[in-house]
């Protein structure tokens, strides 16, 4: 499927990756407005260093790794100028031991999070990346993102999730782990290897985030309920991150785009959100109220202005779409870059330590109420789109 699009430049099967360095030499591609290069690696955070720039053009370029994970954005390069920028990304397959793996979804078996190749898309308006070097990195403090939908990295246009826009405004010390997967759970994260996929990476020092609620109320099994089934799997969360020297942190489920004849945000989580609060504080946890920052952001955006946050375009937006999209829950890329700044000042407010290692350019103060101008967003496309919505809703 997409894998056979990718331009392997390099591949290489290292056992002993830890005492070696990997550098990749793009400069032939240079040529090329958008493309994907590939190397085989063992499950682990890698240091990227990209070598930016051109003698005899200047350039804008985007860099993102994995399932569309974003870590360079529209970086400018004058006319013979070269930067050098440096990011921490993990990469991981589904196996957790020799006996057990994580039981992935049937379409995750195509996804670029879940197999033994590190990927890097290289894109934007020029994209002018000379070389990557590749360097094992096993010091750094690795975050886990625990969740569903709105947190996964979603591979394809135009969907896209918090979780995949984080990655853009942290420096290499710090490297965050993507476990989420559309229509989780909190207890089916548990059930199918996922949580056990991350506790198998972890080291005292790391990060667990958890962001659930969103399909955890709709189950109806006996046992079911935010207070019970619901609290007992978030407990289970702490308890096996902290018995692993880890740090959990909470963070509330984003609004739906459900607004009442006013023009406020209607509540569609039912106790949800305040159980995790609950736990949270039972726990002696910290809590990111994305809850209400998602319901400041849109109805900052109003009722019609919202809808360029989430996945709303009409017929024939995209090659094949033969019918209009009407998502009210799933975001494309400005959306989820919004929440991303969000979870950003969540972790700034609550004097997270990791929070320290953001990049200097990250715009501090962001306020939810006052919403970055859409104009002002610009995100190149990858080539590959997907017409079904992602599970949950």
């Amino acid at each position: 499927m997409k894998k056979s699009l990718f331009i392997a430049l390099m591949l290489f099967c290292m056992p002993q990756l830890s005492a070696q360095t990997i550098t990749l030499d793009l400069r032939d591609s240079l040529s090329q407005s958008s493309y994907y290069v590939s190397v085989q690696v063992p499950d682990g955070n890698y240091r990227v260093t990209a070598t930016l720039g051109h003698k005899r053009w200047s350039g804008s370029t985007t860099v993102r790794a994995e399932s569309r994970r974003l870590f360079i954005e529209n970086e400018p390069t004058r006319k013979g100028e070269i930067k050098k920028i440096a990011f921490l990304v993990n990469k991981r397959n589904p196996r957790i031991n020799e006996k057990e793996s994580v039981r992935i979804k049937e379409r995750e078996r195509t996804k670029l999070n879940w197999d033994d190749l590190l990927t890097f898309e290289i894109t934007g308006d020029r994209q002018a990346v000379q070389q990557i070097t590749i360097e094992p990195d096993t010091v750094a403090p690795t975050v886990f993102l625990c969740g569903n939908s709105t947190v996964v990295d979603q591979d394809d246009e135009p969907w896209a999730s918090w979780g995949q826009m984080i990655t853009r405004w942290f420096n290499d010390s710090v490297c965050f782990c993507n476990l989420a997967e559309s229509g989780e759970t909190a207890s089916t994260f548990i059930s199918v290897g996922r949580l056990k996929k991350g506790l198998s990476m972890m080291k005292p020092g790391d990060y667990i985030i958890m962001e659930f609620g969103h399909n955890d109320q709709k189950q109806k099994f006996p046992g079911a309920g935010a207070y019970y089934n619901f609290a007992t799997a978030l407990k289970t969360f702490v308890d096996e991150a902290r018995r692993r020297g880890a740090t959990p942190i909470f963070i509330t489920p984003t609004q739906r785009r459900m607004f009442d004849d006013k023009g406020h945000i209607r509540e569609t989580h039912a106790d949800y959100p305040e159980a995790m609060a609950w736990v949270a504080e039972h726990e002696g946890c910290q809590l990111i109220d994305l809850h209400q920052m998602t319901r400041t952001l849109f109805e900052a955006m109003g009722v019609e202005g919202s809808k360029r946050a989430f996945v709303h375009y009409p017929a024939g937006s995209y090659p094949g779409q033969t019918k209009a999209f009407a998502d009210n829950t799933h975001f494309n890329p400005y959306g989820a870059y919004q929440i991303a700044k969000c979870v950003i000042e969540g972790l700034i407010e609550k004097q997270v330590p990791f929070a320290r290692y953001l990049r200097p350019e990250y715009p501090r103060g962001y306020n939810p109420a006052h919403p970055d101008d859409i104009s002002l967003f610009h995100w190149t496309d990858s080539k590959h789109i997907d017409l079904v919505k992602p599970d949950g809703n």
